[in-house]
């Protein structure tokens, strides 16, 4: 069986577009491979972060993996600074990296715009993204265009070890999921723009947002000129982005929701729109709520991190040996 393996950042809410984009794939992809779903809180410290925020937020991101559908029993969910072979990869695959691949990052230039100061972690934040792919021989991993780069240059350090030191590394290939799947669900208020979990909370619908909430966003969701909903993402790149939720929450193609609301306006579609997106949501809440009792979640990531570790310390194990580290005696 190949394994997938994926991380969440716990920088921000979860978004419906994450759910849609991102965490559905997820839920499927449990019953097709050996799976290793990861909050990646070492990767969110490469920018300042309030540690109360933080807690909370890698709590409910992994209570919100488990409301999602992914079943624990089946894919291992962990929080990645529970294992520390995540860290002590990084390092010997910066000893690996050159300066140049770095600085070719594009992500690193548009996250440092702006900042008086920037974090080392920030500039070899893609080693660390490194390691957590090539410490579970990690056949496949879903990525957006936006880390692309980083899949690349995971692949190439796990070739260049591989050819220097024997085989040590699987090389992973990426799964980029089709745009009409929901791998790019854009902002509600700037369609050019990728629903983002952190910035203006108008532009995106967080899957804790309470009804009222959901439909007062949508409502105040960008439209394009006319009054037409129709599929267009040249001339009705807003309505068009509006479609692809409806259709990824309800199931009806994007070719019935224009027949159905074609010449009606933009009113009616969006006060369904939202009822579509709650009635999608309403589960999730329900479950997630249920994961808030004491203990519930904690003794979840324990496991998990149990898992993640027996499967991660032979990579590591073989990587050390390569490198002529002394191990250490039990």
């Amino acid at each position: 069986m190949k394994r997938v393996f994926s991380g969440v950042q716990p920088s921000g809410e979860l978004t419906l577009g994450n759910y849609l984009g991102a965490i559905r794939n997820f839920v499927s992809f449990q019953h097709e491979a050996e799976c290793f779903f990861c909050v990646v809180d070492l990767h969110a410290i490469t920018v300042p972060q309030d540690p109360e925020d933080l807690y909370r937020r890698t709590l409910d991101i992994a209570r919100l993996f488990i409301a999602s559908g992914i079943d624990p029993d089946i894919a291992t969910v962990f929080v990645q600074s529970h294992v520390s072979a995540h860290a002590e990869l990084s390092w010997l695959l910066e000893c690996n990296t050159y300066i140049g691949e770095l600085r070719r990052m594009t992500q690193f230039k548009e996250k440092s715009e702006g900042r008086e100061t920037v974090s080392a972690g920030l500039f070899t934040y893609p080693v660390l993204m490194a390691a957590d792919i090539l410490l579970y021989d990690t056949d496949e991993v879903p990525v957006g265009e936006d880390q692309k780069q980083h899949l690349e240059l995971t692949r190439d350090l796990a070739q260049r070890i591989n050819q220097r030191f024997g085989p040590v590394f699987k090389v992973p290939e990426p799964y980029i999921p089709p745009k009409d799947s929901g791998g790019r669900i854009m902002s509600l208020t700037d369609p050019t723009k990728k629903m983002a979990k952190s910035g203006d909370d108008r532009s995106s619908i967080a899957l804790l947002d309470s009804p009222s909430v959901i439909a007062k966003k949508i409502k105040g969701a960008v439209t394009d000129s006319g009054r037409e909903v129709r599929y267009d993402v040249e001339e009705k790149p807003a309505i068009s982005n509006l479609m692809v939720i409806y259709s990824l929450c309800s199931g009806d193609s994007l070719e019935t929701i224009a027949d159905r609301y074609g010449a009606s306006g933009y009113g009616k579609f969006k006060a369904d729109l939202a009822d579509v997106v709650i009635s999608t949501l309403e589960p999730i809440q329900k479950r997630y709520q249920e994961l808030t009792e004491p203990g519930v979640i904690e003794e979840i990531l324990a496991q998990g991190a149990q898992r993640a570790e027996r499967t991660a310390q032979v990579v590591l194990n073989r990587f050390r040996e390569k490198l002529g580290l002394v191990p250490r005696r039990s």
